[in-house]
């Protein structure tokens, strides 16, 4: 199946790609745990949950409610009863390149905030390729064992886990009261073979790999046939704990060693990335010998006290990554260069290949990022490929699973034919004839056209109706074009504001809609009513539909909560200053937008330009006079002392990085924001503090240090 890049989807497009992609993945997790019968490799099925999640970073309003994103594992099956985990069993993020893992290291340290030369033990362990199990032990007694299930409720294997001798039915040692042991039941890859020889034999079930054969076996209605399978079980994990017995990961994986597991001897802990990338490349190169199916390695923040700091995000914990080996690869030939202009203006290259299957799939075209990609100049200027660069008609390689869609990885340089050129990447936009821009420090040129553009403008209005911004049923894609492309001016939709008096324009017009192929009488009504029902709509929908640069539907809400009404947004904005230079710190203005929580220079300087150009602010007057975006509803307080407040921190924080300190007080309910002000309700100030605590003395703002904090929320 061919894949469109995700840069180059369209709204409808990529609503309905994470339908299919919900659809699909929901049954390959149907299949995988429940009919332990998958149809698709480890690196196919990696490669759709990345492609779904890069469509929905792109489009967040199209996000479903059945979202795999959402998910851990599939619904539990009703051959078996059910168990509530009474810690759900979640979930690790993927990491693909040896970059993904320095990026993991870092990013907890930044969180963490701990210097570089810090020390930061990690361990790093096999993945095993089995079916995950939660055995729980009373006074040392197991009395339940669990799959994963759902992530919260699991099937109840208990009767059968008793059968697998790696799994203790009593607990050896000094055990806590209560403990549910974690891990992985798999099968060796001789007693795999050895099994689908006695089932051939015996014209039973023969199995496709050994991580079906132990699933399968182990759910088994009949504890007998478990009981005659091979299946072993290793521990790695916890869940609910009466009393730790450790205060490291590597400590308590020892204590389940102790208690008569077995673990894996090739778990070990390292203090550096250098380290965790050696352990993962020794473990990828001797994998073939160890007997067992793996497919990757999992590093894990050694420490308990840290794990707990820096806790979980959605579905996965911060403080631990998978690391999967390397995905599938082909060659083949590159017959040809598009350029696909997006929402924003961006031209993106898409290369054009002679069909190759790639992981099972057929691919005929890949990514290639930007024109510095073809160059073969990465992001920060340095050489990538060796410096190769990538032109029309070369043989290049492919790589597909672990990537969000293909993308060329290198070129032959051997096969490179001898009239090849260097790809010069245009500089003027092939859907409008704009000049191309390309701005400083930007790795993306950008057409110019603005509201000119047709590639812009339909994409502009596909954005301001889709779902988590104006949300106008009726005005989809195919009618968008329709009403975009119309000669006649009582059908044409061009800008927001068309939209809405669009029924207006048809009253005064001989032209009818409802005389159009494609609509009727009935249709038309609701569309004019859906439109209708619109014109009073949530200030962040709002503030999203218009697509401004930057402004997300994340960031949307942001502005939303902090400024409260549209009105006050547009004044700030319209009398900010951006700063200048180095010195230049702007006005009241630019420091209130600048300052609120999430956003930054880059965002305010995006909102500020797009309320100075003119051509906006007429296309937005025209749509205030037809809708009006309502005043934003403060959020119901959170029980804590700072709920509703809105707290700054200042200066050196010596307990907490400032994202841990932003991350906890909004968990409080409260409102962080970057800079002081009248609104500004406390200060938290640490050693160097400067400007803002000056300003803060002189508005009689309350000011605490960060010990003062701690007793203010009831930590210690």
């Amino acid at each position: 199946m061919t894949q469109k890049p995700v840069d180059s989807l369209t709204e409808s497009e990529a609503e309905a790609e994470l339908a299919r992609l919900a659809g699909e993945i929901a049954a390959h997790d149907e299949r995988y745990y429940n009919e332990d019968a998958p149809t698709v490799d480890d690196a196919e099925y990696d490669a759709l949950r990345r492609r779904n999640l890069a469509i929905e970073q792109r489009f967040p309003g199209l996000v479903r409610e059945d979202s795999p994103s959402r998910k851990v594992g599939a619904t539990v099956s009703e051959k078996f009863g059910k168990v509530t985990h009474s810690i759900p069993m979640l979930s690790l993020d993927n990491a693909f390149a040896d970059e993904d893992v320095v990026e993991f290291v870092a990013r907890i340290r930044r969180f963490l905030r701990l210097a570089a030369d810090a020390p930061l033990p990690i361990t790093a362990e096999p993945k095993i390729d089995g079916l995950s199990l939660s055995l729980r032990y009373e006074q040392g007694r197991l009395v339940s064992a669990a799959t994963r299930g759902d992530g919260t409720t699991g099937e109840n294997v208990t009767a059968n886990a008793r059968t697998i001798a790696d799994i203790p039915n009593v607990l050896s040692g000094d055990y806590p009261d209560i403990i549910d042991v974690r891990g992985e039941v798999y099968m060796s890859h001789a007693d795999f073979a050895e099994l689908n020889r006695r089932n051939g034999e015996a014209g039973k079930q023969i199995f496709a790999n050994p991580r079906n054969a132990a699933a399968g076996s182990l759910r088994q209605l009949d504890t007998a046939i478990t009981a005659s399978r091979p299946l072993r079980f290793f521990a790695y994990a916890w869940g609910e704990v009466s009393e730790l017995p450790a205060d490291t990961q590597m400590g308590m994986v020892e204590a389940f060693e102790r208690y008569g597991f077995k673990t894996n001897p090739l778990m070990k802990r390292f203090d550096d990335v250098e380290g965790l990338l050696s352990q993962y490349h020794t473990i990828e190169e001797n994998r073939a010998g160890l007997g067992y199916d793996i497919d990757g390695v999992v590093y894990k923040v050694d420490r308990l006290d840290l794990q707990e700091r820096l806790g979980f995000v959605s579905r996965s914990p911060r403080w631990a990554i998978a690391h999967k080996f390397a995905a599938e690869k082909a060659m083949t030939v590159l017959t040809g260069i598009d350029i696909q202009v997006g929402r924003t203006g961006s031209l993106t290259p898409v290369a054009r290949l002679v069909p190759v299957t790639v992981g099972g799939v057929v691919v005929t075209n890949a990514t290639l990022h930007n024109e510095d990609y073809i160059k073969g100049i990465g992001n920060s200027g340095q050489p990538i490929r060796e410096g190769r660069d990538i032109r029309v008609g070369d043989t290049v390689v492919v790589q597909r699973a672990g990537d969000v869609i293909p993308q060329i990885l290198d070129v032959i340089l051997e096969k490179r034919p001898a009239d090849a050129q260097p790809y010069r990447f245009p500089t003027t936009c092939p859907a409008c004839g704009s000049h191309a821009v390309r701005e400083e420090g930007e790795v993306v040129r950008r057409c110019t056209g603005g509201l000119i553009c047709p590639a812009q403008a339909v994409e502009r209005l596909r954005h301001f109706v889709s779902r988590n911004a104006l949300d106008i049923e009726g005005l989809g894609e195919k009618q968008i074009e329709f009403f975009f492309n119309a000669e006649d001016p009582a059908l044409r939709i061009r800008t927001p504001a068309d939209i809405f008096t669009l029924k207006a324009r048809q009253e005064q017009s001989l032209t009818k809609l409802d005389n159009i192929d494609g609509f009727g009488a009935v249709s038309v009504r609701k569309l004019f009513a859906a439109i209708d029902e619109r014109r009073k709509v949530e200030f962040s929908r709002f503030l999203f539909g218009l697509g401004i640069r930057h402004v997300g539907e994340t960031n949307a809400k942001r502005l939303a909560r902090h400024f409260t009404s549209f009105a006050e947004l547009q004044r700030v904005a319209s009398n900010a200053q951006i700063p200048e230079g180095k010195g230049d710190k702007g006005n009241a203005e630019w420091q209130e937008l600048n300052g609120v929580n999430g956003i930054g220079a880059i965002v305010a300087e995006a909102v500020v330009e797009f309320f100075r150009e003119g051509h906006n602010l007429e296309a937005l007057i025209a749509l205030l006079e037809e809708v009006t975006p309502l005043d934003e509803e403060k959020v119901g307080a959170v029980d804590s002392p700072v709920a509703g407040k809105t707290v700054v921190f200042t200066g050196s924080l010596e307990k907490m990085s400032r994202d841990e300190a932003k991350a906890m007080a909004e968990k409080l309910g409260a409102k962080v924001a970057g800079s002081v002000s009248k609104k500004t309700d406390l200060v938290v100030a640490g050693p160097g503090a400067g400007s803002k605590l000056k300003l803060a003395s002189e508005l009689g703002i309350e000011v605490i240090d960060e010990d003062a904090w701690f007793e203010r929320i009831g930590r210690t």
